[in-house]
């Protein structure tokens, strides 16, 4: 019996440490956001620094709310445009773009997040505050500016305001939309697959930019040992799969 009362109590202080350590284990740096689509997957990381939409954009993800949704807004050189759930069920010529949550997020427009080729934004009417759509976002695609070109927008379509150093850099390397800083919330950024933009946003569309041929979505969060594992090859480190990560795994959430 004594040996029993001690195996029992070996056996609860391994569970405990193994709690105890699974629980200091560090959580991802940030949250990620696979979009399936019928011209490949591309991989979206949200911003700690947008916290509503980030949190928003999750809980949708999370429902399920984007499951065979439409990129219903395509515009070569510009974005590609979805999120209307108006659009799972839409007739072939039916106009999409008005659908969505009965709410908005309010804005988090920072100076420092800006409209590069592939930035996920979120969409919105034309209300002052600049309030986002709770559902339909963007991804934008834009092109690369000569300097001279942005001078010229610089002077005529921001009617003098002064580009930052950032937006200059950016934009005459990576590209994007610059006439859309501090209009719209940028929340995240494609970070594999920005290929999958170009793919979409060469599709044949209509006289209102929706596709011809349906380009639907899915997304899928990934857990935290999926984010951790990315995080660790993005830093050229090896992923974890052994047998005492799957251990504490199994004691954890699976999200974050």
């Amino acid at each position: 019996m004594r040996f029993i009362n001690a195996g029992i109590a070996l056996l609860a202080s391994v569970f405990f440490m193994f709690g105890q350590v699974a629980y200091a284990q560090k959580a991802p740096e940030h949250y990620y956001v696979k979009v399936q689509t019928p011209k490949g997957d591309c991989l979206v990381m949200l911003y700690d620094e947008t916290p509503q939409h980030r949190d928003n954009f999750i809980k949708l993800v999370k429902e399920g709310f984007y499951e065979d949704l439409m990129f219903h807004r395509v515009i070569e050189n510009f974005m590609v445009q979805g999120g209307d759930p108006d659009s799972r069920y839409a007739a072939e010529t039916q106009r999409l773009g008005s659908g969505g949550p009965d709410y908005r997020v309010p804005a988090e427009i920072r100076d420092s997040i800006i409209h590069r080729k592939g930035a996920i934004a979120a969409a919105r009417n034309d209300n002052p505050e600049k309030a986002s759509s709770a559902s339909q976002f963007y991804l934008v695609q834009g092109h690369v500016f000569s300097e001279a070109a942005l001078d010229s927008l610089e002077q005529y379509r921001l009617q003098g305001e002064r580009l930052s150093e950032l937006q200059r850099e950016v934009y005459t390397t990576i590209g994007g939309v610059p006439h859309l800083d501090g209009n719209y919330t940028v929340f995240g950024e494609v970070i594999q697959g920005l290929e999958v933009i170009d793919s979409i946003a060469a599709v044949r569309t209509d006289n209102f930019d929706r596709p011809t041929e349906d380009v639907r979505m899915n997304m899928h969060l990934l857990t935290r040992r999926e984010a951790l594992n990315l995080e660790r090859e993005r830093k050229g480190l090896p992923v974890k799969e052994n047998i005492f990560t799957k251990i504490m795994d199994a004691l954890r959430s699976r999200y974050y």
